[in-house]
């Protein structure tokens, strides 16, 4: 599958400018997971603040702590060999000035395992991008809709539907561009203002509910494997139904264990017969250290 992704790379992936194909990208929250996109061949693995909502059940991503994206970035490390990572800069970790932001930003590349930051923000932030790019700090932009701001915004609402804020948002995308960001990602907008955008920058763009016409797509992992019951924007496709999936087979399970047919001889232990002591040393073989959750003998 190649080696590791690089930010060179993905910049030269402009896919609308006949440059590269188009970028795959997910989020992911843990090792597991890591593994099981990377091994599907994503490009880049998010670890977005996200994780507020999809894993600590939220319902916003504004409580996500620097300590917390973290802690799940070196999970996600730990299961990575391809896939290039991203970590999400949580909410008031660089907007409160270029120092706090330059010293967050280190403390998250350093400890996290991440090899690129996303920052929320247009021209009110282009200067906190420009300052992390020249201490060689890769910024990957976000405009449209912003999570981080959904009380200011009403809500998780669509973004730049009227021309002045569909104009504001453009300019946005520019100053983050020329502020030296890798990628912009364009999240909740019309299609045709998310295509304009892709044409007037020169970096790629990554789409979320912004239609087909950016330079790559991004999904929460759990939206697109169905880990989410309720939770159904009109922007996801589900590629799998995993929690419809995981509530059948753990009812199969508790049906085994009421039923006494789990565990069955094939999961259980028996004793070993005696045996003789060894002849000598050098007839005495290791024992393969293989890691596991228990006894597998």
């Amino acid at each position: 599958m190649g080696g590791k992704i690089t930010v060179p790379e993905l910049r030269a992936r402009k896919a609308s400018a006949g440059r590269g194909e188009r970028i795959a990208m997910v989020t992911a929250y843990d090792a597991t997971f890591a593994r099981m996109l990377d091994a599907a061949g994503v490009d880049a693995m998010l670890i977005g603040d996200s994780l507020g909502m999809v894993i600590q059940g939220g319902t916003s991503t504004l409580p996500v702590t620097l300590d917390e994206i973290i802690y799940h970035g070196r999970a996600v490390a730990r299961g990575t060999q391809r896939a290039h990572l991203i970590g999400d800069m949580p909410f008031m970790s660089y907007q409160t000035g270029l120092r706090d932001a330059l010293a967050n930003g280190g403390r998250m590349m350093k400890e996290g395992g991440f090899e690129s930051l996303k920052l929320e923000g247009g021209r009110e932030i282009a200067d906190v991008v420009a300052a992390l790019v020249r201490m060689g700090i890769p910024v990957l932009g976000h405009i449209g809709l912003m999570p981080q701001r959904v009380h200011a915004m009403g809500g998780f609402k669509v973004q730049g539907r009227t021309g002045e804020m569909a104009e504001s948002i453009l300019e946005d995308a520019i100053a983050i561009a020329d502020a030296g960001a890798y990628g912009i990602v364009i999240e909740g907008v019309p299609a045709p203002l998310a295509e304009r955008i892709t044409h007037a920058v020169e970096v790629p763009t990554i789409g979320i509910g912004a239609g087909v016409g950016c330079d790559g797509q991004i999904l929460v992992c759990y939206d697109l494997l169905g880990l989410n019951d309720s939770l159904k924007p009109r922007f996801v496709k589900r590629f799998e139904e995993f929690y419809k999936r995981g509530v059948e087979a753990t009812k199969a399970y508790v049906d085994e264990v009421r039923g006494g047919v789990f565990p069955g001889p094939e999961h259980s232990f028996g004793l070993h017969a005696p045996t003789a002591p060894a002849a000598s040393p050098a007839t005495v073989r290791l024992h393969d250290a293989t890691p596991a959750y228990g006894p597998t003998q």
